[in-house]
């Protein structure tokens, strides 16, 4: 997918209410599971045992930790917008609606749809509100969905 590049903040507004792209797909490896549930201490066997997920698990496999899935979003975002200039730095400044509808099983690709709702001028800064679609290959419904706030600072 090619990046949108955006000469400045004041560009960037020309995208309020519309889709700004689409992510390529990223595999969601058992191994880098196992490595969020060690970094964040969640082990619980859903996501890390293999055999009992298969068994007893309506997922019949491992599955992502859904804060897994949302720590992505960085990742997202920068493989779908560049803003050139007119600013030294971004910030997450949090989130406000976070839902995760469906599972993501281990190995399976994910990609993101992101939408700029929102884009004002605070004192100091701009606050961008962006919606982003998280989707699974093959799914029905996205497996994780939120209204994620960015502050850029000149």
């Amino acid at each position: 997918m090619a990046i949108l590049a955006v000469e400045n903040l004041q560009s960037l507004s020309s995208f309020v209410g519309r889709e700004m792209g689409v992510t390529d797909w990223l595999t969601l490896t058992q191994e880098r599971i196992q490595q969020f549930a060690e970094a964040t201490e969640d082990r619980q066997w859903i996501h890390l045992d293999r055999e009992r997920a298969q068994k007893e698990s309506p997922y019949g496999a491992t599955i992502a930790h859904g804060f897994l899935t949302l720590s992505l979003l960085s990742y997202f975002l920068e493989q779908t917008i560049e803003i050139r200039g007119g600013m030294r730095m971004g910030i997450n400044y949090g989130l406000n609606r976070v839902r995760f509808p469906s599972a993501v099983r281990s190995g399976s690709r994910i990609r993101a749809r992101v939408s700029l709702d929102s884009l004002k001028q605070l004192p100091d800064c701009s606050e961008a509100a962006f919606s982003i679609s998280v989707e699974c290959e093959g799914g029905e419904k996205p497996c994780c969905a939120a209204q994620w706030l960015v502050r850029y600072y000149p």
